[in-house]
């Protein structure tokens, strides 16, 4: 009997399923033909599926939506996409096309607003959330841009002295703020509290002696963010009523609070068997969130999450070719494909961050257990896994085929970029692939164009400072 990798994959997940099918037998992503892209524009090569973010936006905002209405909760939903998981112009102007709000992270981000709001993209009702560590430039920024008209703009404080710099500046207005709650690590964390926000114990007593009476700021917002994401888990529901108990203080304290920000979190798919029960999960939210403000007496919150990675994060894939397979030993098989993973994919080398693996083609062919490897000169450059579902098993192949194999790493469309330093120098000069965008027409047919072309070592040599 020929054990193949299509047996496999049809034996071990629902398949085909949302994103994933076989034409030909070759692989398509969410209806793209993989084969005519490769056949197209050649390998290795980023893409985009600007479609999938719109998706994502209206599969959240409908949800939450849903369990306001089933849990007659007053308050109202607001989504906002967090610029630094995916930067690039098309991406943001496809999230903002579905009326989201936006949430910046560092200074640099709001010159990118008011480039967007010269494009007539943004206007200055729209509601932005601004986190990260608040340096004198950042602030100043933010203030020039209140003092614009962007009168919906809102100020997290990160810690304590960012009040004392804000008031140092002595904006004309009234500024908006919000206050971050320093969560607690899961148990098996390096540290024990976040660094990012203030810690629980301490915040009322800063609102009290420093906001409260205070002629400058107006208390907005809580914000709280678990880094292990909105999970199903004792330590999550812990820290989520950690939050809440908080903000009903808050509240009682501040006439003028009115939004619980639960930051971002929602997981996507990183594997053919992913499982998350997102109706669950905002139903509970929206539940408890209700459950304690009714036994309070208090007004129920505007909620608000900052959603980057689930945004972005299944829009995006990255193709490439097995150039050659290496047998070092009896049991370890390595497949080299044509460009670095350190470069294209560093969430896989640097957190250990799973992406879902295929092959775009040969899934008639029996499969075998392999490493990947780039093609640096470093050690790390190769990716695996002991995990159960993301063992890397991939077709087998013969040197003499006519055909490559061709393998995609699916769903990386946020952070590997920006991690990477996209268009920057790479590891060994080994340069960033060609980054195709896929988007739909009024009539619903694909349209592709390449954005950039492969990176030249002309641009990288300017970069470094080399002249011919």
């Amino acid at each position: 009997m020929k054990n193949t990798y299509f047996d496999l994959i049809e034996q071990s997940f629902y398949f085909p399923q949302e994103g994933f099918d076989l034409r030909d037998d070759y692989l398509t992503f969410n209806g793209i033909s993989l084969k005519y892209l490769i056949e197209k524009y050649g390998t290795p090569f980023r893409l985009i599926y600007l479609p999938k973010i719109g998706e994502q936006i209206k599969k959240a905002r409908n949800l939450f939506n849903r369990a306001i209405k089933n849990n007659a909760y007053k308050g109202t939903y607001n989504y906002s996409y967090c610029t630094k998981a995916n930067h690039f112009h098309h991406v943001v102007s496809e999230a903002l096309k579905h009326k989201v709000n936006l949430e910046t992270s560092s200074s640099f981000d709001i010159d990118l607003l008011l480039n967007l709001y010269k494009e007539n993209k943004i206007d200055k009702n729209l509601t932005i959330i601004h986190n990260g560590y608040k340096t004198d430039e950042y602030l100043r920024k933010i203030i020039d841009l209140q003092q614009q008209g962007f009168n919906n703009s809102i100020i997290i404080l990160d810690n304590i002295n960012e009040l004392k710099r804000l008031q140092r500046l002595k904006p004309s207005h009234k500024v908006k703020i919000g206050l971050r709650m320093a969560v607690n690590e899961e148990a098996q964390s390096n540290y024990y509290t976040s660094r990012l926000g203030i810690r629980h114990t301490e915040m009322l007593d800063f609102y009290s002696k420093h906001i409260k009476n205070n002629d400058i700021v107006e208390l907005k917002m809580l914000h709280y963010f678990v880094d292990s994401g909105i999970k199903d888990t004792l330590y999550y529901w812990g820290e989520f009523q950690r939050a809440l108990k908080l903000y009903t203080e808050l509240k009682k304290e501040s006439e003028t609070l009115s939004a619980f920000n639960l930051g971002g979190g929602f997981p996507i798919r990183n594997h053919l068997g992913f499982e998350y029960n997102y109706e669950y999960m905002i139903n509970e939210i929206i539940k408890n969130i209700k459950d304690a403000c009714v036994k309070e007496n208090i007004p129920e919150p505007d909620i608000y999450t900052e959603f980057g990675k689930y945004t972005v994060g299944e829009s995006g894939a990255i193709i490439f070719e097995v150039l050659e397979q290496k047998q070092q030993n009896d049991t370890e098989l390595w497949y080299i494909i044509n460009n670095s993973l350190m470069n294209t994919i560093p969430d896989a080398w640097s957190i250990h961050e799973k992406f879902i693996l295929l092959p775009v083609n040969k899934w008639q062919n029996e499969y075998r257990r392999v490493n990947i490897g780039g093609i640096s000169c470093d050690h790390s450059d190769y990716y695996n896994s002991e995990d159960l579902n993301q063992e890397v098993l991939l077709p087998s192949f013969s040197d003499d085929d006519n055909e490559a194999l061709y393998i995609g790493f699916f769903h990386t469309g946020a952070y590997q970029d920006a991690i990477s330093g996209y268009g920057g120098i790479k590891h060994c000069l080994i340069p960033s692939p060609k980054h195709i965008v896929i988007d739909r027409d009024e009539k619903g047919n694909y349209v592709e164009y390449v954005y950039r072309e492969e990176q030249s070592a002309d641009e990288m040599f300017k970069i470094l400072g080399y002249t011919k």
